[in-house]
């Protein structure tokens, strides 16, 4: 039977736990993080942008269009708003881009912001 010591020593245990990935996750952004936001950055743009034009151009499911994707790109992740025919393409946490269909020039991305 457990006592009320080996319970508060596992807590103790987890919370030592937690802080350490907490911790490690925030050093990994601190190292990695600048270069993820840029990269993923013109990742989803690109995503987006070639994704609108696979929907709304070229007629294709959202599904299938996300077939496109290149090697490499597995986290980003496409939405559409067909009312709005545009493509959002996004990376948790990273970044996120829409490209929005517009009569006579085709999918346009929405303007960056920094």
């Amino acid at each position: 039977m457990a006592t009320a010591k080996s319970h508060s020593r596992k807590k103790r245990l987890w919370l030592w736990a937690i802080v350490l990935v907490v911790a490690l996750l925030g050093a990994a952004w601190l190292a990695w993080g600048e270069g993820l936001r840029k990269t993923g950055g013109v990742g989803s743009a690109y995503a987006a942008r070639v994704a609108c034009s696979c929907r709304f151009v070229a007629g294709r499911d959202l599904d299938d269009c996300a077939k496109d994707k290149l090697e490499g790109m597995e986290l980003i992740s496409l939405s559409e708003d067909a009312e709005m025919r545009s493509v959002t393409a996004s990376i948790p946490f990273v970044a996120s881009d829409t490209a929005r269909y517009r009569e006579g020039y085709g999918c346009m991305l929405d303007e960056w912001r920094d």
